[in-house]
């Protein structure tokens, strides 16, 4: 094995033994790699991408709309700046099958995919069929490749709104249950950050569970770490904030 075979194992392991229900794991979201190494800097363990925050900054809608090249050079960049795990928010694989789509990973440096199961272009959910059969496959071409991905599975539909609230948590550990079996390692239901419903979540779905968090919401990491999550992202949130300072903020003070 070679050196960025070793590299991609530990690195792997390691951001994989983060995932603990009840001392979750923060991964705030970056957009480059400036903005990953301050991340590292202040001193998370792991910095993640937000497939909308770097879309916008390469002038691009989110939803598959930039360019799958660009998409991966942000991510390889990321990577090489910092020297802890990076995870990138990768849609739906950008219409790649699963074997492009490890090999063309592989070459980032990252050792964690989110995958969607929604369309990015219309909101359509994915048949779970179809779904387990892509994450199965994503797996697959991963091991056959020697490469360890921590694959974080998301689920759509309270995000989409599909049927009642019941029917969205029941939606959602359904298909959270057959995405790690077809070799997820966490779950990420967006949408909901009701705290009942987060909890249910975590009772019901056998395997870790990712909860987004925006910059001012009420729901703290604490209060989160107490209902049994185990990973904490903020999607595009902390660049909205950031890019909405300096609108607002730094730049009319440079008019005073």
């Amino acid at each position: 094995m070679d050196a960025e075979a070793h590299r991609n194992k530990d690195m792997a392991k390691a951001f994989r033994a983060l995932h603990v229900p009840g001392r979750p794991l923060v991964a705030p979201n970056g957009w480059n790699a400036e903005s990953a190494k301050i991340i590292e800097r202040v001193g998370f363990p792991a910095v993640a991408t937000s497939s909308a925050a770097v879309s916008a900054c390469l002038g691009w809608e989110d939803g598959e709309a930039a360019p799958v090249e660009a998409m991966l050079a942000t991510a390889s960049g990321m990577a090489r700046a910092v020297s802890v795990p990076v995870t990138v928010d990768f849609e739906r694989g950008y219409h790649l099958p699963p074997e492009e789509l490890v090999e063309r990973f592989a070459a980032t440096g990252a050792v964690g995919l989110n995958i969607e199961d929604s369309d990015p272009a219309t909101g359509a959910i994915v048949e779970i069929s179809e779904q387990v059969k892509f994450l199965r496959g994503v797996r697959g071409a991963a091991v056959a490749a020697g490469l360890d991905l921590v694959i974080n599975a998301r689920t759509d539909a309270f995000l989409r709104r599909v049927g009642t609230p019941e029917e969205q948590l029941a939606n959602s550990v359904e298909r959270g249950n057959r995405y790690l079996d077809a070799g997820a390692d966490c779950v990420y239901p967006l949408g909901t950050g009701e705290p009942t419903t987060i909890e249910k979540l975590v009772q019901r779905i056998d395997g870790p569970l990712n909860v987004a968090r925006g910059v001012q919401s009420p729901l703290t990491v604490a209060a989160l770490a107490s209902l049994g999550v185990a990973r904490v992202t903020f999607g595009p949130s902390l660049q909205r904030h950031v890019y909405s300072w300096f609108e607002t903020e730094a730049l009319p003070s440079l008019l005073a």
